[in-house]
């Protein structure tokens, strides 16, 4: 699943953001409502973003209470979620998570989905971009993340890790052809070490380039979150060779004090 959907255990504190590969959105969890369980939670005073009505920003943001057993760290998550204006957005538009609006943005910036396409999400919980695919009028969608996913009609749901070794095979055997995008919102448990989670999420990253490049119809794109900096070198040298155009681009909808971007490829040569 996202990293923005999956709710941080609290007996962790990954670097302030949790993630889950194989998982697969900034450590912006799940949506309350769509799984979140906390109930017990009240409205103080408090400054939910510059501008604005400065008494309808302290009517608005909700703070958490302290729950015996929970971390601070996961209080204070809880307590963003809560506040966040995208988290807001999608329960009234009915999205699954936040991270819709990442692959929402992606496809406004470089006009990627259209009616008719074979769309394969990796790290797809809890199936904000598989929703976003079926509005684009995809007219078929496989899904597969580690986590279970609750049904969405029109798309096929894998519940599996990506990194397995039959993971490839399996996603390929539910497909009715050539896929025409591949979009990976795959993201590594973070350790709070640069390095090692540059390269855990440069790994996954790679992992679906290859199955993009061994999947995608000739002038297909292939969508994939890496870190600020970019991909490393073995990544942007198998995509600029398979593909006529390479962008990073980090949506609005994904945390200024996120270290995401994504890579889009467009044009695969076949």
């Amino acid at each position: 699943m996202s990293d923005d959907d999956k709710t941080p255990p609290d007996d962790q504190t990954p670097n302030g953001e949790p993630s889950g590969e194989g998982a697969g959105g900034d450590g912006d969890g799940e949506i309350p409502g769509w799984g979140s369980s906390d109930k017990r939670r009240r409205r103080v005073s408090g400054p939910m973003k510059k501008g604005g009505d400065a008494r309808a920003a302290k009517q608005m943001f909700e703070r958490v209470k302290t729950a015996r057993g929970r971390k601070t760290s996961s209080t204070r998550w809880l307590q963003r979620q809560l506040n966040d204006p995208y988290v807001k957005k999608a329960q009234m538009e009915g999205y699954r998570s936040r991270a819709a609006y990442k692959l929402l943005q992606l496809d406004e910036r470089f006009k990627l989905l259209r009616p008719g396409m074979r769309v394969v999400d990796l790290g797809s919980a809890p199936g904000g971009w598989v929703q976003v695919a079926l509005k684009a009028g995809a007219s078929e969608v496989v899904g597969i993340d580690l986590l279970e996913i609750e049904a969405i009609a029109g798309a096929t749901l894998l519940q599996k890790d990506f990194t397995e070794e039959d993971a490839p095979a399996l996603v390929k055997a539910e497909m009715g052809g050539a896929a025409d995008a591949v979009i990976s919102d795959l993201a590594p448990w973070t350790t709070g070490h640069k390095s090692t989670d540059h390269l855990r999420i440069v790994a996954l990253a790679e992992m679906a380039a290859h199955f993009a490049v061994e999947t995608l119809k000739p002038g297909g794109f292939f969508i994939a979150k890496v870190f600020q900096g970019g991909s490393d070198g073995e990544l942007l040298n198998l995509l600029k060779a398979n593909f006529e155009k390479v962008r990073h681009f980090k949506p609005d909808a994904s945390r200024s004090e996120s270290a995401e971007t994504f890579v889009v490829a467009m044009g695969f040569k076949g």
